[in-house]
């Protein structure tokens, strides 16, 4: 028999349990099998009223199994409800409220049934109700005044909401209210001042209600505070009251400590075990109370009791019933202190001793469910089958229900079915299904076939065999093919199948066989294992001390297995390299060269395999030169006499003697300490202190052989290490850390793979470090799965469902106990390859080379892992033009992410290609889309593929071509031109000749003799013209001696005209010169007036050129202004110029960098006198005016006498009829004076009468000018900016369409000034 090695007893149940659980719940699916529900709703599910309701319910099971519903207790028909369906192959409900639906009406208590052949299985509870966030009740709020140094609370109250809201208080601004232990906001939202200050005052105090599920926020009216401080306060009253009134008010002082919240000398306070106790405590006093906590009788857990609010809040987390009891706040200040009592009581709701599990027999066998739960008070325990209380479930002979177990006995196939088990108290229940699944099922090994395992010599193995069977195989492991039964102390063996060799050996290397059976088969399944040879460093980098500017080499030689492939990092401080030149990182070296003052530091080796890996360190010390050699500079001697005192659990006083300095002073100690219970040999890095300091208390941790060394530094470097201090060991304890770097990453489609950075050896605190791995399906309301593994860095789940989240958490613990509860990290299962393909695949083609496909994307559960994006596959079928087929390499594009289009650059013109895409995730690629064939238009060819000229003559030459390579289209003509050249590389008239499509030679006829000629030819397609060749040729000399044309210097070919011909029209050879290389602008000229100049040029170079003109004032070193010249003009008009001053002008082409021309210098002309006469200062204009209104005023008295004596004189009619030109207002188009305007409806007058020169006024020449306002007088300006107009009396006019002007002095103006 094989014989099995014991685990810890405190291990052997959780293992146990969890390999029943293992072989009950991991059964195959293809095997039949009652409904198990493995997703619900929460109890408690608060929706929010906007949006659909989704209830959740899904299982499994073999048939699948049906889903029906209850609400409040009764059948819920889900047919006769228009708003509610259910998802296909899912118990899932779905209520449409987004389309007329209302929440309220849906509120309730629901329950999900999923029922198939072999039992019923049934969901919790679920309490749906949605969301409220209501407004704040109307309220007035009074003004709070307040002396300084007085409590005071300003009251919150929030509407009730569900979830309860968020409370925060802000100002106007937005800005939360700065909070302290003199202004703090309690538990219930209300904010407290335990004194008042002036800096108080303000009006907009403003709390707010934050209900998160909603997304909404609700604020109250703003709060006014004002603080009258005793300064002020006295004064008011000194004001107000005589002498013998005046008491005075009392100046701030000291006040002793009194409670706000709570009220009284004691209170209660209920909690439920599990949750988070929150005890409050605030107080009023000067100066403000200081708030201390202790539980009367006990210690405030440890690990567990935080301080929160300034501690006016005490927060104790995962409270127990052993945290009931009398806590006492303390509030304390100078003046004395207050204190209150809080009595509490923790109760609990059902929680589960041992959930009952699902339970595989075959027929005949026995076996048990059971169901035990405690709580405060102790929770009922009912039994349910198949969702009936068992006492109306039909009756089943092979069942026995004794209080919280139920017995089986010669179970039968009919005997399968689902069990609930319900524990309720007061405070809550606990439902849980469990099915009773008869099957006779021969044995099943789920761990693959000849999966290898590979460890590092000395660490130990565990090798799976992961098994299903009913009734339960037997599980024997054999080494070798043919070998004999495993037994004996070097292995241990699991219950759930898997063997471990707690100490692997390079002769444990081989093939085991794992072996399952029961009375209905065998089967039988190999593993490998391969144990390698550890990583090790035989020569580590050592201590060095290096002057500036030298050169510095660390050896790291190392020796691994054969068949790992090393890694060697180096780091610096524990960070990478510095980027930098200077270091050079050589096979097993690092060398830094001319070394500075901060390459100073400890460098360190690590080698990594996929296996294992290994580290060194040395340290670098850089110093400088000795000043002088008189004076002998070294590393100070070793300490010595090293002491310990002191000695508790978990700290020790360590005093030494310092060595001799050596001429450099001692800047500092550095303390190491030895683990020879762990790690013997090795030095650890402890602490270090100043180098006046010659004892220190050193923190310890628990289970650790300490021995102390100390080591000296000053500038030249470190000394060598003192004598090793007693042996100190500490006592041990539960671990304090958990392992790091905690991942989950499925290495199979059905596996979740979880690892870990296992703890040091004196992390572990005590002895028999073991890990608590616990993992559970996320979203998923199942409970934690446990297992408990030994010191090793990775546990393996089988039969997972493929790519879906895990919440996963590793533990440490030991012999004493377990370390704090871990952190969740988020996992995932192994992936695998995609399920569809991307479907409604277009293609857009944008032009001949380039198009763009769309696709849409795969549903993310048809991924089945993470999205890496899509590939586009496409390929060249046949070009359109060639109608040739040949084999072209696929093309793939990867668009990464979630990406829907993507742009298919470099396609051939006038060609048909097809494509597909796919999905992409870790795992691979998905299935390929449809193909999808495209074409791509025509395009513009490419040069003929070869021009060759023959058979020169007189006066012709042969000319013959090749199609062009890529045709890209289909070819309509050949374009040729071409023209003579001179020898002095001057160009003739160029000829353009159009030929067609299929034609491949042309010879050319009637050419000037001994000529040589230039030729360009192209192809043409519907799109246009394609690159062309060029190529030179010469006719034949005259050699009959015919009189050979002159040749000016300078002038060219003469005049000989070309035979006509029937592919060449007549020209005469009149011949240019090529344009010159760079282009250029010359002659820039000016013609400069008092204040503006007309510039003119010449320009030589390309056309559709844009200039500038830039210009300045001669002499100055200010930048020059530039002015942009509209179109391609050669001359341009500066204006706004400064009679009489020296300007310099340069003009410039835009886009060609650095050109422009030559400098010019003019001088505009002086200011002239005004030719116009002041007309308001003329004595004729003066007695006109005096005459009109001597006028106005006899009609005045006129019209006076007639309207005293009833009658009516018609002035407006008179004026009308006797108009006196002299008064009649300018009109503006002739000159004329026409009808008077008020000020809201006015134009401005016509502008004054000075002209230019040449006596024209130009629109564009009179914008910007001062002179053109006025009538004959120069424009001033003020000091502020505002014109000085000639009549300071007139009335200012606004200005009329956006232009800003001062009024001209004018005969109207003068008519106003008098009316």
């Amino acid at each position: 028999m094989m014989k099995k090695r014991s685990i810890p007893a405190s291990k052997a149940s959780l293992v146990l349990f969890l390999c029943q659980m293992i072989s009950a719940l991991d059964v195959p699916l293809d095997l039949l099998q009652p409904p198990t529900i493995t997703r619900q709703s929460p109890k408690d599910y608060i929706v929010d009223p906007r949006e659909n309701i989704v209830i959740q319910c899904e299982a499994k099971g073999k048939p699948p199994p049906s889903f029906s519903w209850t609400r409040n207790g009764t059948h819920f028909d889900i047919d006769k409800d228009a708003q509610v369906t259910m998802k296909p192959n899912s118990g899932t409900l779905v209520i449409n409220i987004m389309n007329g639906g209302k929440a309220e009406a849906y509120e309730g208590i629901y329950q999900c049934t999923a029922r198939n052949e072999r039992g019923a299985a049934i969901s919790n509870n679920i309490v749906v109700r949605p969301s409220r966030s209501p407004l704040w009740t109307k309220e007035r709020l009074e003004p709070n005044q307040v002396r300084e140094g007085d409590s005071l609370v300003l009251h919150c109250r929030p509407p009730v909401g569900l979830p309860p809201p968020i409370i925060f208080w802000m100002d106007n601004a937005f800005q939360r209210l700065p909070q302290s232990e003199r202004v703090s906001q309690g538990l219930n939202g209300d904010l407290y001042f335990s004194n008042v200050q002036p800096e108080d005052t303000r009006e907009d105090y403003i709390c707010y209600a934050r209900f998160n599920h909603t997304q909404t926020i609700q604020q109250k009216q703003p709060i006014s505070v004002k603080v009258f401080s005793m300064d002020s306060l006295n004064d008011t009253i000194a004001a107000n009251l005589s002498d013998t009134d005046i008491y005075g008010a009392k100046p701030v002082t000291q006040r002793q400590p009194v409670l706000l919240t709570p009220t009284g000398s004691t209170s209660t306070k209920v909690e439920l075990r599990g949750n988070v106790l929150l005890l409050e405590c605030i107080a009023a006093g000067i100066p403000t109370p200081v708030i201390r906590w202790i539980k009367e009788g006990g210690e405030l857990p440890a690990n567990r009791t935080f301080f929160e609010n300034f501690k006016k809040t005490l927060k104790i987390i995962d409270v127990s019933e052993a945290d009931s009891g009398n806590y006492k706040c303390i509030a304390r200040n100078t003046l004395g202190s207050a204190h209150h009592v809080i009595s509490v009581t923790v109760k609990a709701a059902p929680y589960w001793i041992t959930a009952p599990r699902n339970l595989v027999l075959s027929p005949g066998e026995d076996g048990t469910l059971i169901c035990r739960a405690n709580g405060n008070p102790k929770p009922n325990i009912n039994w349910l089958a198949n969702g009936v209380p068992i006492a109306i479930a039909p009756e089943d002979p092979s069942r026995r229900v004794d209080g919280d177990t139920i017995i089986f006995s010669h179970v039968q196939e009919r005997s399968s079915s689902v069990y609930q088990c319900n524990a309720s108290n007061e405070y809550g229940y606990l439902l849980a299904n469990a099915f009773v699944n008869v099957l006779a099922e021969p044995p099943r090994i789920l761990t693959p076939a000849n999966k290898l395992y590979q460890v590092i010599a000395d660490s130990p193995a565990l090798l799976d065999c992961a098994y299903f069977g009913s009734p339960k195989p037997e599980i024997e492991w054999f080494k070798g093919v043919k070998g004999s039964t495993l037994h004996g102390n070097e292995y241990v063996f699991h219950d759930n199948g898997t063997l471990e060799i707690p100490v692997a050996q390079k002769d444990s290397t081989g093939t085991y066989t794992c072996v399952a059976r029961n009375e209905l088969g065998k089967i039988q399944n190999e593993v490998q294992l391969e144990v390698k040879d550890p990583t090790v460093i035989i020569k580590q980098p050592e201590y060095k001390v290096i002057q500036r500017y030298g050169q510095v080499s660390f050896e790291c030689i190392i020796k691994h297995d054969s068949t790992l492939l090393p890694a060697v990092i180096w780091l610096k401080d524990h960070d990478e390299l510095p980027d930098d030149e200077r270091f050079l990182v050589g096979k097993d070296n690092l060398t830094i060269m001319n070394v500075t003052d901060k390459d100073d530091g400890t460098y360190t080796c690590i080698v990594n395999t996929t296996l294992d890996s290994v580290s060194a360190s040395a340290v670098l010390t850089v110093v400088a030169a000795p000043p002088t050699p008189a004076i002998i500079y070294a590393r100070p001697n070793p300490p010595f006499d090293l002491e310990l005192t002191g000695q508790l659990e978990r700290s020790i006083e360590l005093s030494w003697i310092p060595g001799d300095e050596n001429n450099s002073p001692i800047t500092n100690f550095v303390i190491e300490y030895e683990d020879g219970l762990h790690e013997p040999g090795v030095w650890h890095y402890q602490t270090e202190v100043p180098g006046t300091q010659t004892t220190v208390q050193l923190k310890l941790s628990p289970y650790v052989n300490y021995s102390f060394r100390v080591i000296a530094v000053n500038e030249i470097g470190r000394s060598q290490p003192s004598e090793p201090s007693e042996q100190y060991l500490t006592k041990s304890a539960n671990p304090d850390e958990n392992p790091s770097n905690v991942q989950g990453i499925g290495s199979e489609p059905d596996n979740l793979v979880i690892t870990w950075k296992s703890l040091k050896g004196f992390q572990s605190n005590g002895p028999g470090l073991q890990y608590k791995v616990s993992w559970r399906q996320k979203d998923v309301d199942d409970e934690w799965t446990s297992v408990i593994v030994a010191n090793v860095s990775k546990y393996i789940v089988s039969g997972t469902p493929t790519f879906v989240p895990y919440e996963i958490k590793v533990q440490a613990l030991n012999d004493l106990g377990y370390a704090p509860e871990p952190s969740e990290v988020i996992g995932h299962s192994g992936e695998d390859l995609p399920m569809v393909a991307p479907g409604n695949v277009q293609v857009h083609v944008i032009n001949s080379t380039l198009a763009k496909v769309h696709w849409d994307p795969v549903p993310v559960k048809t991924v089945r892992g993470h999205l890496q994006g899509y590939k586009v596959y496409y390929w060249k079928i046949q070009s359109l033009s060639r109608r040739s087929r040949r084999h072209v390499e696929k093309k793939i594009l990867t668009f990464r992410g979630n990406k829907t289009f993507g742009m298919l650059p470099g396609l051939e013109p006038y060609s048909s290609y097809k494509l597909n895409v796919r999905v992409v995730n870790g795992k691979g690629e998905g299935p390929a889309s449809p193909d999808k064939v495209f074409k791509t238009p025509e395009g513009v060819p490419s040069s003929p593929s070869f021009l060759k000229i023959t058979n020169p003559t007189l006066d012709s030459l042969t000319l013959e071509w090749g199609s062009p390579t890529h045709p890209n289209g289909v070819l309509t003509s050949y374009i040729l031109k071409f023209q003579p050249i001179n020898n002095t590389h001057e160009l003739g008239p160029l000829v353009e000749i159009r030929i067609p499509a299929n034609e491949s030679s042309l010879i050319l006829k009637n050419l000037n003799y001994s000529t040589r000629y230039k030729f360009y030819f192209n192809a043409q397609t519907s799109v246009g013209s394609g690159s062309q060749i060029t190529e030179e040729a010469v006719t034949i000399m005259d050699e009959a001696g015919i009189l050979h044309p002159a040749v000016g210097a300078g002038k060219g070919y003469s005049e000989t005209l070309f035979a006509a011909s029937p592919v060449m029209h007549t020209v005469r050879p009149t011949f240019y010169k090529v344009q010159p290389l760079y282009p250029r602008i010359r002659n820039v000229t000016t013609a400069a007036a008092e204040t503006y100049a007309n510039i003119s040029w010449e320009y030589e170079g390309p056309d559709h050129v844009n200039f500038y003109v830039e210009y300045g004032v001669a002499g100055s070193k200010e930048d020059w202004k530039k002015e942009i010249v509209n179109g391609s003009r050669s001359f341009f008009v500066l204006k706004g110029l400064t009679p009489g001053t020296a300007y310099k002008v340069r003009v410039g082409a835009e886009g060609l960098s650095g050109f422009r021309s030559s400098e010019d210098v003019f001088e505009t002309g002086p200011a002239m006198a005004s030719r116009q006469v002041d007309i308001a200062t003329q004595g004729w204009f003066i007695g006109l005016m005096c005459a009109v209104a001597l006028l106005i005023l006899i009609l005045l008295i006129v019209c006076f006498i007639r309207r005293n004596k009833g009658g009516k004189y018609p002035v407006k009619e008179k004026e009308d009829a006797h108009a006196d030109p002299e008064i009649q207002p300018m009109k503006e188009d002739d000159g004329t004076f026409g009808e008077y305007s008020d000020a809201e409806d006015h134009k401005p007058l016509k502008k004054g009468s000075r002209t230019p020169s040449d006596r024209t006024v130009k629109k564009e020449d009179s914008d910007d000018s001062l002179v053109d306002y006025g009538e004959g007088v120069n424009g001033q300006f003020n000091e502020d900016g505002s014109f000085i107009g000639q009549y300071s009396g007139k009335k200012e006019k606004e200005p009329a369409e956006g232009n800003e002007s001062s009024e001209a002095p004018s005969p109207v103006n003068a008519m106003n000034s008098f009316v």
